[in-house]
């Protein structure tokens, strides 16, 4: 960082003071319980007064999110298989199944077109979704790199090859505002508040995703990790990023190349999908009918 961007972000957190920082945890709160509290007479919050207990707000609202697309076509598998298109299938393969779970379903594209990082998390964001899982696959120069691998956000990478891939995919949104979120020390300090609102959450379903794809055939378990993805840091709840195989591994780009082995990779995400509904819900005292596709 050059000295005088570290001094205008100094400057403007100076400037922002105690009264304006309040006003942004205030507004990460809000978003937390479903938006902001009235202002009364004095200008502070006003005691919300019903008749009785607020029903707690379902797990009902998923947004998948089809990596790259258009112009940019993401990895290419040794092969010819194009992440693009391959994510984008995943992406529709595993929305008609949450569909059929009676679950509300938002996809951030339709088709093969690019869509930037500002609109992918506006989408997301109002669409005020309970979950936002962007699909990606994976490119090494070592062809036997192989396996699945889970991400949430955080501004500090858990390991080099994690920062390195996280670097790779926040170049599809080059030029954008907002896709270098490290750059200027408000915006890294604001993205933070709004990745540690949803850490928990957002962890817990990356976990939740990575024991599931486990046991899909050929699938290698690369663990779960953080990296400071743009994509991740601009949504306003629990978020995660799977790679689903590396289409530079001759075996892998073959399998995901078949059908079979697509809906198998959609089973494992639909699955964990469930399960973090289930405690979505649990933890706030919700409770809904069995869904129509089973456990």
């Amino acid at each position: 960082m050059s000295g005088s961007t570290a001094s205008t972000g100094a400057a403007r957190l100076r400037g922002l003071g105690a009264a304006a920082l309040a006003g942004v945890l205030a507004c990460v709160g809000a978003t937390a319980s479903g938006g902001p509290r009235a202002a009364g007479p004095g200008g502070g919050a006003r005691a919300e007064v019903s008749a009785a207990p607020r029903q707690p707000d379902l797990f009902d609202t998923v947004v998948i999110d089809a990596g790259h697309g258009g112009e940019d076509r993401g990895a290419r598998g040794i092969n010819g298989l194009l992440e693009k298109d391959l994510v984008l299938d995943v992406a529709r393969r595993l929305a008609r199944r949450l569909r059929a779970r009676d679950l509300r379903v938002v996809l951030t594209r339709h088709d093969d077109r690019f869509v930037g990082l500002e609109e992918r998390t506006s989408i997301a964001n109002d669409a005020r979704a309970d979950l936002f899982v962007s699909i990606h696959a994976n490119a090494a120069r070592a062809r036997r790199a192989r396996g699945t691998e889970t991400f949430f956000a955080s501004l500090e990478a858990s390991d080099e090859s994690a920062q390195e891939l996280a670097e790779l995919e926040n170049s599809s949104f080059r030029g954008e505002r907002g896709a270098t979120p490290a750059q200027d020390p408000l915006v890294a300090i604001l993205g933070d508040l709004m990745a540690n609102e949803y850490l928990r959450d957002s962890q817990e379903f990356a976990r939740l995703a990575q024991v599931r794809l486990q046991s899909v055939d050929l699938a290698r378990s690369r663990g779960v990790k953080q990296a400071p993805f743009v994509v991740l840091l601009g949504v306003q709840m629990p978020a995660a990023l799977v790679e689903v195989g590396f289409l530079t591994n001759p075996d892998e780009e073959s399998a995901l190349k078949g059908s079979a082995h697509r809906d198998r990779i959609v089973e494992a995400l639909d699955r964990a999908v469930v399960e973090f509904g289930r405690r979505y819900d649990a933890r706030r005292g919700a409770s809904r009918a069995a869904s129509p596709g089973g456990p």
